[in-house]
């Protein structure tokens, strides 16, 4: 039987944030604090193609701050394709600690199709 599911994220696995940034060919982050504009940001540093300042990402809380100025300090589409592989990526985790099958398909529209078999690992 198929199911759609919606996730909303939040980053607390520092594992799928590893796993997302190598998928995506960025280096991994590293516990620190950052410099933004106005103030700084501590957490996991995820350096995004292109942005002025990176992102924090607080793995306690699961929350994320950075400072992109509206579009003009990085493009947002960076940030929710690290979140979408982020997404992907805890998901598998979580999945196969549970005994499931992973596949994934990667469809024209941009989104990501997981399906999970139960008992096969």
């Amino acid at each position: 039987m198929s199911h759609v599911v919606s996730i909303q994220s939040r980053i607390t696995d520092s594992s799928a944030v590893n796993a997302a940034c190598q998928r995506l060919g960025l280096t991994s982050p590293v516990q620190g604090t950052a410099k933004l504009y106005s103030g700084e940001a501590t957490g996991l540093l995820l350096h995004l193609p292109d942005w002025k300042f990176p992102v924090a990402i607080n793995t306690t809380t699961g929350e994320i701050q950075f400072d992109d100025y509206e579009g003009q300090w990085g493009d947002r589409q960076s940030l929710d394709r690290f979140l979408q592989m982020y997404s992907v990526e805890k998901t598998k985790l979580e999945a196969r600690k549970r005994g499931f099958t992973v596949t994934e398909q990667a469809l024209e529209d941009g989104s990501i199709k997981i399906q999970l078999v139960e008992g096969g690992a």
